[in-house]
């Protein structure tokens, strides 16, 4: 009680409390390796490493989804289902067992422990399912089971793409790539739908963002519709149907949101602009399929554009949020924001229209993207690693 008091008492409390909820380790690895990882990668792509960082294209798309992206999912879910349920999720000497699991996971990536890699990688996300999985069942949350089932999902793909690289296994490794970014699609489109208008109607005054039945239905659907199309290698002129009528669908999902009303709260349009980066995916992916732009244009819509703007959004609100802060944002992180989507706007857009000077797009997108995470992660060292301003748990 004494502790507490004093913690309220004394905002800068210096009390160490990385373990205490699961976004506060994860947040902090996800952006220190978002960080150092794609410029090392940067290097090797144009040649200025004398030592291959990863092997191929490849090792990048596993590394920046089963790395850095499930890292977040894990901060994310961690803390969220403690919320839902009332129940705790991973903490202490646990959670710090997780995040080493993630880092061997990182490192013998790099080494030639093959099979070694391939087991721990699988395992991590079964693991989380079964960290969250536990409060879930004991709430009787079964609204959120679809998560459990999700991460399962990313175990079995971790394990198809290591045993296709080994040979065990004659499945091409960047379907699994593919699927895995259509689950964190899914992902985002589900749980962005249930908290970006809360989210814009609570923090711009006035915004009447709204929700349809119909097109809360067909957003999902349409991501699982592609989701299984990718999985079962469609032809390109129905990947191109679905993500076109995806396209339509978000597309009017975020002008029902009111997404123009943002713009004077960086906190609500890091949001609206990453789900932007969704209907720009879309359709590239469409034309992609047609071989009218190149196919990694279209992935990198979607991967620098939404998936890192919307984790870089969730993950500055999250930290805010549940440390006793405001969710009120300075000039860090609206130019971690800007950064974020100027790095997808120079991959993607530079790609199309400088293709004379590629690597010189992928060199400054790459730089871009890690003084984004750069910035937030020296932001929020002391914010994750201290107690919360309230002197509450967590």
């Amino acid at each position: 009680m004494i502790a507490q008091q004093i913690r309220k008492s004394n905002p800068d409390s210096t009390d160490f409390a990385l373990w205490n909820l699961g976004f506060r380790p994860f947040y902090l690895l996800a952006s220190i390796f978002a960080a150092l990882s794609v410029p090392l990668w940067v290097c090797q792509y144009a040649g200025y490493l004398p030592a291959a960082y990863l092997r191929n294209l490849v090792w990048h798309g596993h590394e920046m989804l089963f790395g850095y992206t499930l890292a977040v999912i894990t901060g994310f879910l961690f803390t969220a289902v403690q919320n839902w349920t009332g129940q705790p999720t991973p903490r202490g000497p646990t959670l710090a067992g997780f995040a080493v699991f993630w880092i061997v996971g990182r490192v013998l990536v790099l080494s030639p422990y093959d099979v070694a890699a391939a087991a721990v990688n699988a395992a991590f996300p079964v693991a989380v399912a079964i960290g969250i999985g536990i409060p879930l069942v004991r709430s009787g949350n079964k609204r959120n089971y679809f998560v459990v089932a999700l991460l399962l999902m990313f175990g079995a793909l971790a394990l198809a793409l290591h045993l296709s690289f080994l040979g065990v296994l004659n499945w091409p490794e960047l379907v699994s790539l593919q699927v895995g970014l259509d689950l964190v699609l899914l992902i985002i489109v589900a749980i962005g739908g249930r908290v970006i208008p809360m989210f814009t109607n609570n923090g711009v005054p006035g915004t009447q963002a709204v929700s349809k039945a119909l097109v809360e239905k067909l957003a999902l659907g349409s991501v699982v519709a592609l989701g299984v199309a990718d999985l079962l290698q469609a032809p390109d002129g129905v990947i191109a149907a679905v993500a076109l009528a995806a396209a339509a669908v978000h597309g009017t999902r975020l002008y029902l949101w009111q997404f123009w009303r943002t713009l004077r709260t960086p906190l609500v349009w890091v949001l609206h602009g990453a789900y932007a980066w969704i209907v720009i995916y879309l359709v590239l992916r469409a034309i992609a399929a047609f071989g009218l732009v190149a196919a990694p244009l279209a992935i990198h819509a979607l991967t620098m554009g939404a998936i890192g703007g919307m984790t870089l959004g969730m993950m500055t609100r999250t930290a805010r949020g549940h440390t006793g802060r405001l969710l009120q944002t300075g000039w860090p992180e609206a130019i971690c924001f800007s950064l974020v989507f100027l790095a997808a706007l120079v991959r993607v857009g530079g790609g199309m229209v400088l293709p004379g000077v590629y690597m010189v797009t992928v060199i400054a997108s790459g730089a871009l993207w890690s003084a984004a995470f750069a910035i937030y992660a020296i932001k929020y060292w002391p914010v994750l690693t201290r107690a919360r301003l309230d002197g509450k748990p967590g």
